[in-house]
């Protein structure tokens, strides 16, 4: 059985990962999710200062503190970017990364390298004017274009309801080496909707994840799978470790 650590993407804390870490312990699994600085019920932690550093030291501190061994580390969305840094500095605590509906990240890189030069600065236009001057709010990364496929309204309004803005320091920080995790980590993508079209279509950026020692699952929902099919997500997982 594996002992699996589920990091949230932008704006959702722990709770998000519920109903899949509920899944991952009826199969046996050892399932643990975390909810990083400044968002959900660690919102009043967060502040200007609060960065990608942040993240990747809350991954971190989260396994050792638990002295958590032979990890399976998963990232969705945003959260490839501190799982990456996460993973370069767990050492022989880490025995896998799973990237749901993202990719691991290149140091030097951050996340508003991933979006065209127009849209980094409409997004720092309106952290600009929202009043506090480092949060982005969750309309902000909903007006991305993350596919809501397979959401139900109430699914929806949950999702709207206990997102929190994000510390855009998140986003604008770089990230460091080591970024890499040991030759030995298994390496697992799980691509929904919008992501498996750019992997088909042979993005040159992405096509290495198609390549050994990448292995691919395919969850035909939309950027939101821990909600829209925590069930089928959690029967993913549990194959990528068996």
């Amino acid at each position: 059985m594996a002992t699996f650590v589920l990091v949230p993407g932008a704006c959702l804390g722990a709770w998000a990962w519920e109903d899949t870490v509920r899944a991952l312990r009826k199969q046996g699994h050892t399932a643990l999710s975390l909810t990083l600085t400044g968002l959900a019920e660690h919102a009043d932690q967060g502040g200007p200062q609060t960065d990608l550093d942040t993240h990747i030291a809350d991954i971190t501190g989260f396994v050792e503190r638990n002295d958590l061994r032979d990890v399976t580390l998963v990232a969705h969305s945003y959260a490839a970017a501190p799982v990456t840094g996460a993973a370069g500095r767990l050492g022989n605590r880490l025995e896998r990364v799973v990237y749901v509906d993202s990719a691991p990240f290149a140091a030097g890189m951050c996340m508003l390298d991933l979006m065209p030069p127009q849209a980094a600065d409409q997004l720092r236009q309106q952290v600009a004017a929202s009043g506090d001057g480092w949060r982005l709010s969750f309309e902000a990364i909903l007006g991305l274009s993350s596919s809501l496929d397979g959401l139900n309204e109430d699914q929806l309004d949950v999702l709207r309801a206990r997102a929190t803005p994000q510390p855009f320091g998140t986003y604008t920080r770089h990230l460091a080496g080591p970024a890499e995790p040991g030759a030995d980590v298994d390496r697992v993508l799980i691509a929904c909707h919008d992501f498996t079209g750019l992997l088909d279509a042979g993005m040159p950026m992405l096509a290495f994840l198609n390549q050994p020692p990448w292995r691919r699952f395919d969850l035909p929902t939309g950027h939101w799978p821990m909600l829209s099919a925590p069930t089928e997500l959690a029967d993913i997982l549990d194959t990528a470790v068996s």
